[in-house]
């Protein structure tokens, strides 16, 4: 007679290989660690792109940035966002640091939008660390009817 696996040991194991993760993770919180285990994606823009009848609204959350430290450039189908900020602005000489975890930080991000905009007409405003770029849709002129000769 052959032995059933029982379905909820697979569940039990992993639960306890979770609690073992938070606790690592705990102890790097409490010790005050550095968090450089983070993955690259943990610093990214959230983005969040709106169509409405004669714009598209883009809205990007870039919290640590100032208004000087974000770039944004347009063509007709293309939005790209470049951020940089250097968080180490204080005075003194790198050997005096007993320890150092503002770093330089630079993000990149481009989006396609589905229909063509007017880059001339593109506005950006940042307030609170939130970017909300306007980019209107670019007028389509009525199909143009061509006499057969």
């Amino acid at each position: 007679m052959s032995m059933r696996a029982n379905p909820f040991d697979e569940i039990e194991r992993l639960f306890d290989r979770l609690s073992r993760q938070f606790e690592e993770a705990s102890r790097t919180w409490d010790s005050g660690e550095s968090f450089d285990f983070l993955p690259a994606s943990a610093e990214s823009m959230s983005v969040d792109l709106a169509e409405h009848d004669d714009a598209f609204v883009v809205t990007v959350d870039l919290p640590g940035y100032e208004r000087d430290d974000v770039d944004v450039r347009v063509t007709d189908h293309t939005l790209t966002i470049d951020a940089e900020t250097d968080e180490s602005t204080e005075e003194g000489e790198p050997e005096s640091y007993l320890r150092r975890e503002r770093r330089h930080r630079s993000l990149h991000r481009s989006l396609r939008v589905p229909e063509a905009v007017a880059p001339e007409d593109v506005t950006a405003r940042m307030k609170n660390g939130v970017l909300t770029v306007t980019l209107p849709k670019q007028e389509t002129e009525s199909a143009k009817t061509i006499k057969i000769d």
